[in-house]
């Protein structure tokens, strides 16, 4: 996308929460302004539920990468809450000046980094390769109809970047035409055994978790996990057990059912 073509950036704000939009009535990205490291969009709070499948030892390890920058509320949480080493990566430099301003995404520093890029790009480079533990996906435009990158290349490239038991979170349109056909690529990618879904949000987000070599653990491990996940993090829109009563198995085609 040429930068002449980019949607230019608005802001609004209400009851407290300040909104993201690219020259349309759509939301993009909230923040609370009391309250800017919390997550405060029910499928932006999902896309974190990549945690439930990490060990509790190893679950702010590694390098979380977010495509897709939207208000930084992914970017902020990996970045300041969770202390990862994190990379967003997102193709309107007017996106990165408005969270940098309006926001509170930080400068750049020894854990974070944020590239003007396009995201299919960034995960074609083979300088990627197995090198992200957590890879949050949430590449919508203007119109927000559906994806701007779906297609099987792209979904193994995310699988490609995904080091041994890494983790990626997609947001879809669960009540959209498109969703089946994503989830589709999606399992092609990772192998369907390594796909999961959320329940969707009330405005129709449904969050996709994709693995790469991810043995899940039993029932009570699971819920240890979340119980720890919440107590830490749940005051900040991190609700864990809630998340595991919504994870579901990728259906099977109807072809196959």
């Amino acid at each position: 996308m040429k930068a002449a073509s980019l949607p230019e950036v608005t802001l609004s704000e209400l009851d407290g929460v300040r909104y993201l939009h690219l020259e349309s009535v759509w939301v993009q990205g909230a923040m609370r302004i009391a309250k800017p490291r919390a997550l405060e969009l029910e499928y932006i709070q999902r896309m974190m539920a990549w945690m439930l499948w990490r060990p509790t030892d190893e679950l702010t390890q590694g390098h979380a990468v977010q495509l897709g920058l939207g208000a930084a509320a992914i970017t902020r949480f990996c970045h300041q809450v969770l202390r990862m080493r994190t990379t967003a990566v997102e193709i309107n430099p007017a996106v990165i000046a408005a969270c940098r301003m309006r926001f509170r995404l930080g400068d750049d520093d020894e854990r974070l980094t944020v590239l003007n890029q396009d995201a299919g790009a960034w995960v074609r480079s083979a300088a990627h390769t197995q090198t992200v533990q957590v890879l949050n996906v949430d590449l919508y435009d203007h119109e927000a109809a559906a994806p701007v990158l779906d297609d099987e290349r792209f979904y193994a490239d995310c699988h490609r970047v995904l080091a041994h038991g890494g983790l990626m979170t997609v947001n879809l349109f669960g009540r959209h035409a498109s969703f089946l056909a994503s989830a589709e690529r999606i399992a092609a990618a990772f192998g369907r055994d390594q796909v999961w879904s959320l329940r969707p949000t009330r405005e129709g987000n449904t969050v996709v978790v994709a693995a790469r070599g991810v043995v899940v653990p039993d029932r009570e491990e699971l819920i240890a996990r979340a119980d720890n996940i919440e107590k830490r993090f749940g005051p900040l829109g991190v609700p864990a057990r809630k998340w595991l009563r919504m994870v579901r198995p990728l259906p099977l085609p109807a072809a196959a059912a």
